[in-house]
């Protein structure tokens, strides 16, 4: 449940999004868990909508996320998107299934259309029985005042939290071939925060006209830099689930290839808002206090690299230590010699910041404890490593792991 306190890592201000033609939303209250708050967000898509997907790689997903790949496989792209909270839907067996086919079959009356044309999400606890009949009436109501104005985002970001502490939105606006595009998106989450992928729920809606092949192949490739770069607690969720939907209302030339250059406008700025989204994640991890950003350089390749990033990112270790703004980097050497990848530790060196903490496999000659303590106390921290094996790097993105965390996990059934 929402803590009611905003993360002090959240944004002074959310950004105000812009409509985007073909796409308009409403939220309600169905009363699945939570009591006098929204918890069901529903996205009336414009016929021809194209839909792509990237989910978590659990081996016990939710029945939503079945359900979802099983309509991309499918291919018939996507007239209306259903998300609630207080309940993941997974691991609740034949109902479950069952919960999401009368799910798809209320929304898709709502959006004159077929079930199969209905995209579903869910998010909160597991193993808990999913009361589908509550979207009876919910959903055609929905659909009667959907809209797509800014408070109308902002509605529905606050409609899919469970313990986040704020509403998670961007916007960015490009071009394809001249033509001008807008993408928005929304994400929630807070704990239960590892790659693959990553995270979560989030969406993002685009007027671009792209076939859902380049679609896949765009947001498979952002995925890879943004929500599989961010972990709060090395907890990969049953229910995480990306979805990018185009409508196809700019009207710009066809494009038939990810690699087309006419896309790279469109692909930055698609990039570049899934790494904010992320980044908002990992801001308002359960109980933090502090954005951890760690960079790895040097390593035999980007893949090592990503794996040392993630073994210091997920450390308790390190994670306590920033919480408790002790520069402790022995915990970061811990945390690179346990990744089983390509490391010397005569060539290792370290950073807090801008302060260099160790070299050459010893403490640094000119470390300073007061330097190094007062990069520890800000409430964005960058660690930096160099292992001075190769051309390899990545970048991550942490919190740290303080008693609120395990306050908010303690009474999450509650």
């Amino acid at each position: 449940m929402s803590s009611t306190e905003i993360s002090p890592l959240a944004p002074a201000a959310s950004p105000s999004l812009p409509e985007i033609a073909g796409v308009r939303l409403a939220t309600a209250q169905a009363g699945i868990r939570y009591k006098n708050r929204t918890d069901v967000l529903y996205v009336a898509l414009a016929e021809g909508t194209e839909v792509a997907g990237v989910f978590t790689r659990s081996r016990c997903p939710s029945a939503p996320v079945d359900w979802c790949r099983d309509a991309l496989k499918a291919g018939k792209g996507a007239r209306a998107l259903v998300v609630n909270s207080g309940n993941a839907n997974a691991f609740t067996g034949l109902k479950g299934r069952e919960a999401v086919s009368l799910t798809a079959e209320i929304a898709g009356q709502a959006a004159g259309c077929a079930p199969e044309a209905v995209m579903i999400a869910s998010t909160g606890v597991i193993g808990e029985p999913l009361d589908a009949r509550k979207f009876e009436g919910v959903l055609a109501d929905c659909a009667a005042r959907a809209e797509g104005g800014a408070e109308a985002w902002t509605r529905a970001a606050t409609a899919i939290m469970t313990t986040d502490t704020f509403p998670k939105l961007a916007t960015r606006r490009a071009a394809i071939d001249g033509v001008p595009v807008t993408i928005n998106g929304i994400a929630k989450g807070a704990g239960m925060i590892a790659p693959d992928m990553a995270t979560m729920l989030s969406f993002a809606f685009t007027d671009a006209a792209l076939p859902q092949d380049v679609l896949q192949e765009l947001l498979s490739a952002g995925t890879k830099t943004s929500f599989n770069c961010v972990t709060v607690d090395g907890d990969t969720s049953t229910s995480d689930t990306l979805l990018l939907f185009a409508t196809g209302a700019a009207g710009n030339a066809a494009v038939t290839r990810a690699d087309d250059p006419r896309l790279s406008d469109f692909r930055a700025a698609l990039d570049d808002l899934l790494i904010e989204l992320a980044q908002l994640v990992a801001r308002d991890g359960e109980g933090a206090n502090k954005l951890v950003t760690v960079e790895v350089e040097g390593a035999e390749s980007d893949a090592s690299a990503h794996r040392i990033a993630m073994s210091i990112a997920n450390s308790p270790l390190v994670k306590t230590a920033v919480a408790g703004e002790d520069a402790n980097w022995g915990r970061v050497v811990m945390a690179v010699g346990k990744a089983g990848e390509p490391a010397d530790r005569d060539r290792l060196a370290i950073w807090f910041g801008d302060v260099r903490v160790a070299v050459q496999g010893a403490r640094d000659p000119d470390y300073s404890e007061e330097a190094a303590s007062a990069v520890m106390r800000r409430p964005e921290i960058t660690v930096r490593v160099e292992l001075g094996l190769g051309q390899g790097r990545a970048r991550v993105w942490t919190c740290d792991l303080t008693k609120a965390y395990v306050a908010i996990n303690g009474d999450y059934r509650s």
